[in-house]
């Protein structure tokens, strides 16, 4: 039975793993409801998505050809259907909101710009930043807490050991091809995403989607390392290691707009809200 005195770099690089197939597990959730709740997708680029989606299948059918754990290839699978689930939701929101327009009319000139609700929801960002703070740290101690307990139970079931399964040349050479595409794959994504922030200035989405992917793509670069710094071990999960190191710099860059943008946005209130308290001169 393991306890946590025998933690070693194998351990340790078990436990990260459990880790960041915790925050994976979580990842879609905040985009998904916040898609639900806002009843709108546009806030994703579906260039994102569908090439994110690309990833997820080129992931998974590299795992599958490697023989890795079922459990593994279950969760390619979950990925994939969250990615599919993200687009059924851009796409029927688009066509609900079509339909609205038909019903309701072309908006006039005097339409605002930002609904009231909108302008509500601004003000209210203004005292949520230490909610906000304290849900993030919650989900943190969440998914730390769930990977450690799922690698904790994981070692304490009797399992039966199996060698290695080995693969001819031109395998290796197919999963390590699936595995750079996944990662081109999964860099290239947040590109358009990068671009389109710029145009909705981050509206619509979720950045717990992009908290979860680096705190995920972190422990699993770091349970890569941990095990092993040889060379050849490098070599061989390199792909992997590029596609979730590299992406992390660019979801920070993602995390860093939206932040950009709410700043902003509450500077524009805190102009906006005195004014409109100021008694209007009779003419």
């Amino acid at each position: 039975m393991y306890s946590f005195n025998d933690i070693d770099s194998d351990t340790l690089s078990s436990i990260l793993g459990w880790v960041s197939i915790a925050c994976w597990i979580v990842v879609y959730s905040p985009q998904i409801y916040a898609n639900y709740t806002l009843q709108s997708g546009e806030g994703l680029s579906l260039v994102f998505v569908y090439v994110w989606l690309l990833g997820d299948i080129t992931n998974m059918t590299g795992a599958i050809l490697a023989g890795l754990l079922p459990t593994i290839i279950i969760l390619g699978l979950y990925y994939t259907l969250c990615d599919i689930i993200l687009l059924v939701q851009v796409y029927y929101y688009r066509k609900k909101a079509t339909r609205s327009l038909a019903f309701e009319g072309v908006e006039s000139e005097e339409t605002p710009l930002l609904p009231n609700s909108a302008n509500n929801q601004i003000k209210n960002d203004m005292t949520s930043v230490k909610g906000l703070a304290l849900r993030y740290a919650g989900a943190l101690i969440f998914v730390v807490v769930t990977g450690v307990l799922a690698w904790w139970i994981g070692s304490n079931i009797e399992m039966e050991e199996k060698l290695p399964k080995r693969h001819s040349l031109f395998m290796v050479w197919a999963i390590q091809i699936l595995g750079w595409t996944s990662a081109i794959c999964y860099l290239g994504s947040r590109i358009p995403q990068i671009i389109k922030n710029f145009g909705t200035r981050c509206e619509g989405l979720a950045p717990a989607l992009f908290f979860f992917s680096i705190l995920g793509n972190a422990t699993y670069s770091l349970s890569i390392c941990v095990k092993s710094m040889e060379k050849e071990y490098l070599v061989t999960n390199a792909s992997w290691l590029a596609g979730s190191a590299l992406t992390i710099f660019l979801d920070l860059v993602v995390l860093s707009q939206f932040s950009y943008f709410r700043y902003i946005a509450l500077k524009r209130v805190v102009w906006i809200l005195p004014a409109e308290n100021i008694p209007q001169r009779e003419s």
